[in-house]
């Protein structure tokens, strides 16, 4: 009893009506997406051929873009994109900022303690992207040598895999994806670690930067749709939509628009 009395005074001193309070610890989120015909999506909107916003003309495209716009229609509701980012990804689900990540989210085991994911809809492995006028790094095997500098983005799978692979490089860690790009640029790192979607629109517009490929797989993770943890019904209803774009052919007739069926996970 005291704690239905308290669980109602925190609800009216937070400014929220005591049957909102109620009903939204009732309602699961799929019944309130198809209720208010409106599905919030969380996206990264610098990552090319998977959510990416074009600066000039405000356009989004890529897989995700198109996949969320398909669960719409599926829902029979509105896609309100939310900017996010893999430093923030955690923070904004938990937040209930949006119901749904859809920007190729990599699943690690460090995502899995705080999200729920859906099954992989693609998989990449990881690459690294040098400067033309490096000397030090010409094959994969040259970069993990004492000496050797490192970039990664904060938040990206790209940093704890790398934490635990290098054993002789440096590995620096920069707040924005940007960062890691200017820092091989300006020569002060020597590569910096990015996967397959990444390097599709970056290497056709950086003249200064060539790949690095390794010779075989270094590290393939799965990239899935992530949510909040718990909710059956919401969780359910996501991998209904991912087993249906794979059967059905709009994941890979959008894989080939944006030239990533040849990562798309089986």
């Amino acid at each position: 009893m005291h704690r239905i009395a308290l669980t109602l005074t925190l609800a009216t001193c937070l400014g929220f009506p005591l049957h909102a309070a109620s009903q939204q610890e009732r309602t699961g989120r799929l019944e309130r997406v198809m209720a208010d015909r409106q599905v919030r999506v969380c996206i990264w909107p610098d990552y090319y051929g998977i959510s990416y916003r074009n600066p000039k003309t405000q356009v989004l495209s890529g897989i995700d873009i198109d996949m969320a716009e398909a669960l719409g229609k599926d829902l029979g509701a509105s896609v309100v994109f939310v900017d996010s980012s893999f430093a923030r990804l955690i923070d904004d689900i938990s937040a209930d900022r949006c119901d749904v990540a859809m920007f190729a989210v990599g699943i690690t085991p460090q995502r899995q303690k705080k999200l729920r994911f859906t099954s992989p809809h693609l998989a990449s492995d990881i690459y690294a992207i040098a400067s033309k006028t490096n000397r030090r790094i010409k094959q994969w095997d040259d970069i993990d040598k004492p000496g050797s500098v490192v970039a990664v983005a904060k938040g990206t799978l790209h940093e704890p895999v790398m934490r635990n692979k290098l054993k002789a490089a440096e590995l620096l860690v920069l707040d924005t994806p940007f960062a890691r790009e200017q820092e091989v640029q300006a020569g002060r790192a020597d590569v910096f670690m990015t996967d397959y979607p990444y390097i599709q629109r970056f290497l056709a517009n950086a003249q200064w930067a060539r790949l690095v490929s390794p010779p075989s797989t270094y590290h393939v993770t799965s990239y899935a749709y992530a949510m909040q943890p718990g909710d059956d019904d919401w969780h359910a209803r996501l991998e209904r939509f991912v087993s249906d774009i794979k059967r059905d052919g709009r994941l890979m007739s959008a894989a080939r628009r944006h030239k990533l069926d040849p990562i798309v996970a089986p």
